[in-house]
């Protein structure tokens, strides 16, 4: 399964650390979510980032940053519905609905979310029946919100190619934690 760890929206003191062990841990993506980061703020995070990982990182915002670094991709939200003009790098998008879900092709992955009741944000509470997910396309569509290592095999009851984190990881008191809880969560893939 694929695994995509998605950044809070506040900054955690040592986040590169966080963002380091985590793909040093063998996940597919970082994706740099930080609603109310000014450019500069994004541009040091990510400089604080060794180069070597900077393909595996996806911007939420700032996507003219993509042309300073070899960075992994885009992915499209409600804030930032369009990539740059002649932009033709990889595409990732966010959808709340299995409707949405059919434009999957169109991008090389999607997230839907709420899957599971979240972790990050109080009340945002899980949206699809289990029929509903039986309805999402085969391919590409990676399951969002309240994933923890205790509900990931019900995601292989459905057509997710694999999962995205949020709070789960960001909520480690420490990196230790962090990475205990990475191990948990690759025993249970």
């Amino acid at each position: 399964m694929k695994r995509i760890a998605i950044t809070p929206e506040v900054a955690l003191d040592d986040e590169a650390k966080y963002i380091v062990t985590i793909l040093d841990s063998g996940w597919d993506y970082v994706h740099l979510r930080r609603p109310s980061a000014t450019k500069n703020e994004m541009r040091k995070l990510i400089e604080s980032i060794p180069q070597r990982y900077h393909s595996q990182l996806r911007l939420h915002g700032h996507f003219d940053l993509i042309n300073e670094f070899n960075l992994g991709g885009l992915h499209l939200n409600h804030r930032c519905p369009n990539p740059p003009e002649h932009y033709n790098g990889s595409l990732s998008c966010t959808c709340h609905s299995v409707t949405e879900t059919q434009i999957a092709i169109k991008y090389d992955y999607i997230t839907l979310s709420p899957i599971f009741d979240s972790i990050s944000k109080d009340g945002y509470k899980a949206a699809f029946t289990p029929e509903e997910l039986k309805n999402i396309p085969q391919g590409n569509v990676i399951a969002l919100g309240g994933v923890t290592p205790d509900n990931i095999s019900i995601l292989k009851n459905y057509s997710f190619v694999g999962f995205a984190m949020l709070g789960y990881l960001f909520s480690s008191p420490n990196l230790n934690d962090l990475k205990c809880r990475l191990k948990i969560i690759e025993s249970k893939i």
